[in-house]
């Protein structure tokens, strides 16, 4: 499963979600596919629907439907760290198409927000 984590707190999500957000200088949504795989985070797919500054598609994407598409190719990794600043819009959390925002799950929290692998059972109820 993957959790979302602030400190005490967590929930836990879904074996697989998309991170989605809208880049914060270029305003182009961008998102991204993770699954859990041997314990670590995997990058699956990701989707831009634009170009610009330090978000440019790698060379192996395709343009199709108003989106740039590719694979991940990025080694796993145990967590993803969020910014979740007041200086950018919300991200979104889809699982199984249901996007909701960051904020619908920590509430006013802003600083670092977590997404890591995790084992409910391991964990207490929250």
């Amino acid at each position: 499963m993957i959790c979302l984590v602030t400190g005490a707190a967590w929930w836990v999500l879904a074996p697989a979600l998309t991170l989605a957000w809208d880049h914060s200088v270029e305003k182009i949504r961008w998102e991204e596919d993770y699954r859990v795989v041997d314990g670590r985070l995997v990058l699956v797919a990701a989707r831009v629907q634009g170009s610009g500054a330090g978000m440019e598609p790698p060379p192996h994407a395709r343009f199709a439907g108003g989106w740039w598409h590719y694979a991940g190719t990025l080694a796993p990794i145990d967590r993803l760290t969020l910014a979740n600043s007041d200086f950018t819009p919300d991200y979104q959390i889809c699982v199984q198409g249901d996007c909701r925002p960051l904020a619908r799950y920590v509430g006013e929290h802003r600083g670092p927000v977590v997404l890591a692998p995790c084992e409910p059972r391991q964990m207490s109820p929250r």
